[in-house]
């Protein structure tokens, strides 16, 4: 069984990789700060990043938390990490975007700014980091319950406008063993 360093927990979408990813040790901490993110995550076998913005935070939240966590996995020796986002992050290898996504990325650019510009940093330093990363992207995340059935996509390519996050939650915790996504950012909806 691999020993998981979760960041996000309190989270909605942490609070059902909780539950799904079971038997995990909760080590109250903050990940902007790097003696936390250190403790946290010494003598674990890989890193979850759940977490994101609030009403509040810090405009380089996930960029410096993502920061201090590839520091930490470096120092300990850990190689990977998967991290979550949302479907305004662009993936151009992969993303294929219709009209309606162009439209959601630009109300996006205009509306919450810093929250994109923090995504976008955050996948600069995953890419950078010579670690094994996967960034899940998802779309409007519900509170809906697990239906077990989702697509596995791109922006535009087998994508819907939805997915609920007991669902995400089931898709990151497959990432755990699996391999297929590897330095890539795959997009779970309905």
């Amino acid at each position: 069984m691999k020993k998981i360093a979760l960041f996000g927990a309190s989270g909605k979408t942490g609070q059902q990789f909780l539950e799904q990813a079971k038997n995990l040790e909760v080590i109250q901490g903050d990940v902007l700060n790097p003696a936390d993110v250190a403790q946290a995550i010494e003598g674990t076998d890989l890193v979850v990043s759940l977490f994101g913005h609030v009403k509040g935070s810090p405009e380089w939240l996930q960029t410096d938390g993502t920061k201090n966590i590839v520091s930490a996995m470096k120092q300990y020796g850990i190689v990977r990490i998967i991290s979550l986002s949302g479907g305004g992050l662009p993936f151009p290898e992969k993303d294929k975007p219709k009209f309606a996504d162009k439209l959601i990325r630009g109300i996006m650019k205009i509306a919450v700014p810093k929250i994109l510009n923090d995504a976008q940093k955050h996948y600069e330093v995953l890419q950078s980091s010579g670690l094994d990363w996967t960034i899940v992207r998802g779309p409007r995340l519900t509170d809906g319950i697990k239906q077990n059935k989702y697509r596995v996509g791109w922006v535009g390519v087998n994508a819907s406008t939805q997915i609920s996050r007991a669902d995400l939650a089931d898709f990151i915790v497959k990432q755990i063993e699996d391999k297929s996504f590897y330095s890539q950012m795959p997009f779970v909806s309905y």
